[in-house]
């Protein structure tokens, strides 16, 4: 199989969570268990930290991995899903796996992990541990979907952060935080520190009951007055509070003048993507991948503090969200353009446009996000605002 071959393996022959939902997701560990006991345990090889949450989690990963960069360590990073390229998913100093590497791991594996019918997400995570065994001095392990059911949760990892909790993938995780947060709190290991990024009343006590369970020692994230010139979101502190809070804890060697430079060069040193990242000067032009109440929440305050004469809002969601508590957050006196990505998730622009008139959002429909996009540089001043988002999947296909 030649690099194409090999990903339309893994795309369109194994589930994938973010392209076909629920039927994708597996309500156990086995088969990641399985797979690295063939790979001779390479998650045994490498130290880590794991993240969890409902928001922030891939840029806290971000964060910390640039600052253990500037530090002089060698640092994997496993984060998803990807925005262009599948190889974002796995890093190693920023640097994306290989096409060939990829390609070897499948084909080598393939005959062995059909046995055991592996998913997208497995395959990827096995891939990931495969390629940071004894190549890392620590990896920053992101889980794809909660905590304790995730593929991810077989490592045991130096400490564990979870950013905070909202609603999001309710139909699989629960309808109410407290047991989001049960699922989540399934990364808290035995004797681990864990960090948690945002204090919440309805949350704090699971942590803390699983926490002394675990005997793991537990701290809630401190405030710092750390910025950074890569991620422009004002939401980004709290992510930087985590990651400045788990370093801590943490106690590797970092020094101050490593961490302003790697807040300063998060870009740089990992590649990170769509967070509140700036396309255009005129007209503005602004996409993120916030996806859920929480992330578009912080979006929207975010759109209240900058100058424009008009609002343009290129919007597009997949079918399994709650999206009325979304739609119901939003300006009421933009411009909509409702769009669906190319992905069997998407929900039908005509049927997002229907739904959003219930909330007074008015706008057309179009077929594709990219129509969308033209549609609202064509209409929109220089003076206007653009922001492009919803889902991850439209932020992808206008970067």
């Amino acid at each position: 199989m030649d690099y194409k071959d090999t990903l339309d393996y893994l795309f369109s022959q194994l589930p994938m969570y973010q392209r076909a939902g629920e039927a994708a997701y597996k309500k156990d560990i086995g088969n990641i268990i399985e797979a690295c006991t063939i790979l001779d345990n390479p998650h045994k090889k490498f130290k880590s930290i794991h993240i969890a949450g409902t928001n922030g989690k891939g840029s806290t990963a971000h964060i910390i991995s640039s600052i253990l960069q500037e530090e002089g360590y060698t640092v994997g990073l496993y984060t998803s899903p990807h925005l262009k390229d599948f190889r974002e998913r796995i890093r190693i100093n920023g640097i994306m796996i290989s096409e060939n590497d990829v390609i070897n791991f499948v084909s080598k594996n393939k005959k062995q992990f059909e046995k055991i019918k592996m998913s997208f997400f497995e395959y990827t995570v096995a891939l990931a541990f495969n390629h940071f065994a004894n190549n890392v001095d620590i990896a920053i392990i992101e889980t794809g979907l909660g905590g304790r059911l995730d593929s991810t949760n077989i490592i045991n990892p130096e400490v564990s952060i979870i950013t905070n909790i909202g609603y999001d993938h309710i139909n699989l995780l629960g309808n109410t935080l407290e047991k989001i947060a049960f699922e989540k709190a399934g990364i808290i290991k035995q004797s681990v520190p864990i960090v948690i990024g945002r204090t919440q009343k309805e949350t704090k006590n699971i942590f803390l009951e699983t926490a002394v369970k675990k005997g793991a020692p537990i701290s809630f994230s401190k405030k710092y007055n750390y910025t950074t010139k890569s991620l422009k979101g004002n939401y980004q502190t709290e992510n930087i509070n985590t990651a400045i809070s788990a370093l801590k804890i943490l106690d590797w060697k970092v020094s101050e003048e490593n961490i302003i430079k790697g807040l300063d060069n998060i870009f740089t040193n990992t590649g990170i993507r769509g967070r509140w990242e700036q396309l255009k000067n005129e007209p503005l032009t602004i996409c993120d991948t916030g996806h859920n109440k929480d992330g578009i929440s912080n979006i929207i305050r975010q759109i209240e503090k900058i100058n424009y004469r008009k609002l343009h809002f290129v919007f597009g969601s997949v079918n399994d969200k709650d999206l009325d508590e979304i739609l119901r957050i939003l300006p009421k006196d933009a411009s909509y353009y409702f769009c669906h990505a190319q992905i069997n998730r998407a929900l039908n622009s005509d049927i997002l446009k229907r739904q959003a008139l219930n909330h007074k959002l008015r706008g057309n429909s179009f077929t594709t996000v990219s129509n969308a996009y033209k549609a609202a540089l064509k209409s929109a001043e220089k003076e206007d605002l653009i922001f492009i988002g919803g889902s991850t999947f439209v932020v992808a296909e206008v970067l």
